[in-house]
């Protein structure tokens, strides 16, 4: 398959890098100096004392990439307008967009029966330029199951997991779907098809809406945040209320938040990304997490005190060094 990989930050970098090691004709679009290293050394991948280099084509403008079969949408929310702007030279009439992020995709409401596909979601698409860019009809969504950092510019670390689970919105998965999963699984990646693809994002926002912004507000890593009784009580009012704006529009985590906490608990002392993004000085992931989410309890009538007071002292604490607007 002929790929481009839209973000090749540390999830995308590693997805880009390995699919190329796979065979499949990979470019990137990427920027400053990490697309500079790539271009000189490649894009090198470290997994344990493993490291492997895969020269890719890169650029920091989409239009010399040219189209493709498939596109890899690998940023972050707030940087999906740039993404929205850009990306027409890389979609070509049967191009897939694969939407590979946190947060509540601005897709999410096209689908599902509650609304009957009517409802959108301003805080994220404002004015719909997502959606004339990146139509519903190329999509299919991605949610990612492992853990990567960027050390320094083209280099990729790979830290942990391996699943990647994918599926067209509404559930009616094509061929392009299959044919973007055998791929993945070329790449050695553990990847699925999925029929309820905004349950499984609904699934991995669970944990990403309260363990995240918690993080980036305490600068604590994730097992010092269950280990305060204080902090995880939050945590865990905040994920039941996840868990009923979900159900009052038909996605239904079908977790228990203790349960999820277990799961957390078993990887030690990693980072949240947006924590590592608050470090880093990037901006952070605000709206996607909470923002949308929130959006979606209005809309079904679900009070959502707890993540309402996240929110806004996640958007203060942004907005303080500049990493919020």
């Amino acid at each position: 398959m002929k790929i481009c990989i839209y973000g090749a930050g540390a999830i995308g970098g590693l997805i880009a890098g390995r699919l190329a090691l796979a065979g499949h004709e990979v470019s990137v679009v990427a920027r400053g100096a990490h697309l500079t290293a790539i271009r000189e050394k490649g894009l090198r991948i470290l997994s344990g004392e493993k490291e492997t280099s895969a020269k890719i084509k890169s650029d920091s403008n989409p239009a010399t990439l040219g189209p493709q079969d498939c596109v890899i949408v690998a940023v972050k929310a707030q940087n999906l307008p740039e993404v929205a702007a850009a990306i027409g030279p890389l979609v070509g009439p049967d191009t897939s967009i694969v939407t590979a992020m946190n947060g509540v995709p601005w897709w999410f409401f096209d689908r599902l029966a509650f609304g009957d596909g009517k409802l959108r979601l301003e805080s994220l698409d404002p004015g719909g330029a997502l959606s004339r860019a990146m139509p519903t009809s190329r999509i299919v969504g991605c949610v990612v199951h492992l853990a990567a950092s960027t050390p320094e510019p083209g280099v990729i670390r790979h830290s942990m997991g391996e699943r990647l689970i994918l599926g067209e919105p509404g559930g009616k998965n094509t061929a392009r779907t299959h044919a973007i999963v055998a791929a993945l699984r070329e790449a050695k990646f553990e990847a699925a098809a999925t029929a309820f693809i905004e349950k499984e994002f609904w699934v991995k926002l669970l944990g990403n809406i309260s363990f995240n912004p918690v993080a980036a507000l305490t600068l604590a890593t994730a097992n010092r945040l269950i280990a305060d009784e204080y902090v995880k009580a939050y945590m865990v009012s905040i994920m039941h209320e996840c868990l009923a704006i979900g159900r009052a529009v038909g996605v239904d985590a079908d977790i228990d938040p203790k349960a999820r906490m277990d799961m957390a608990r078993k990887l030690g002392a990693f980072k949240p990304s947006t924590l590592q993004d608050l470090e880093a000085g990037k901006r952070l992931e605000i709206d996607g997490l909470l923002i949308g989410t929130l959006e979606i309890a209005r809309k079904a009538g679900v009070a959502a005190p707890f993540t309402e007071s996240l929110a806004g002292l996640a958007r203060l604490r942004a907005e303080s060094t500049g990493q919020y607007r």
